[in-house]
């Protein structure tokens, strides 16, 4: 489980457009190896019996199926997706490049994830930081991502950065959005070839000032 440093590059372009095309990035999802390796990442990190958001979620949140969740509420852009998976207890459709506001209560839950769809967040610190108000103090946020992704629907920096690029680009957001400690970076790659995985962890410090601009 390797650590990689917390440092960016500079802050670069974003799409206007990225979000646009998640759904259609759905179609490319990760290999069978590699979503294993994030269902074992949200069973060693989310907290059996605690309530769970999956932001961006679609047809499937690739939770253990054997442990019991007081609730698990879903954020994404297709209602017929959220509808269908069977993770979900509830689900609310939100673009979170329009609003990144998240319409839940301070403090509401015990854990979140971001599956493979970071990259097409255009205001991914305001996300962020939201996550964090809405999770309990100490509670993770697990963001997860390969190198799978529509180049032409992805932020502008993302396709111009390797994997490490990717790592301390995301670990940036998390340190500029200002609710979060404890942040850390790991490499999750299933062994024997096949899709690539990469986490950021953080635990969230509950609220934090209001952001300027990103």
């Amino acid at each position: 489980m390797a650590l990689l440093p917390i440092t960016a590059p500079a802050h670069l372009e974003m799409r206007p457009d990225a979000f646009a095309g998640y759904e259609l990035a759905r179609a490319r999802q990760i290999d069978a190896a590699a979503i294993a390796a994030v269902t074992e990442l949200y069973r060693e990190v989310l907290p059996p019996g605690g309530a769970i958001l999956d932001l961006m979620s679609g047809w499937v949140s690739h939770l253990p199926p054997e442990i019991p969740y007081s609730r698990v509420v879903g954020v994404g852009l297709n209602s017929r997706e959220l509808a269908e998976n069977p993770f979900l207890d509830e689900w609310h459709v939100q673009d979170l490049n329009c609003d990144p506001h998240l319409p839940f209560a301070t403090a509401e839950f015990d854990g979140a994830a971001i599956c493979v769809a970071v990259q097409h967040l255009t205001r991914p610190c305001e996300v962020i930081r939201e996550a964090g108000r809405v999770l309990k103090p100490g509670a993770p946020l697990i963001v997860t991502f390969s190198n799978r992704c529509v180049p032409t629907r992805a932020i502008g920096c993302w396709c111009l950065l390797d994997d490490a690029g990717h790592l301390c680009l995301i670990a940036q957001h998390f340190v500029q959005a200002g609710n979060w400690g404890d942040i850390r970076c790991l490499d999750r790659t299933p062994p024997g070839g096949g899709d690539p995985l990469y986490a950021i962890i953080g635990h969230s410090l509950g609220c934090a000032p209001a952001m300027a601009a990103d």
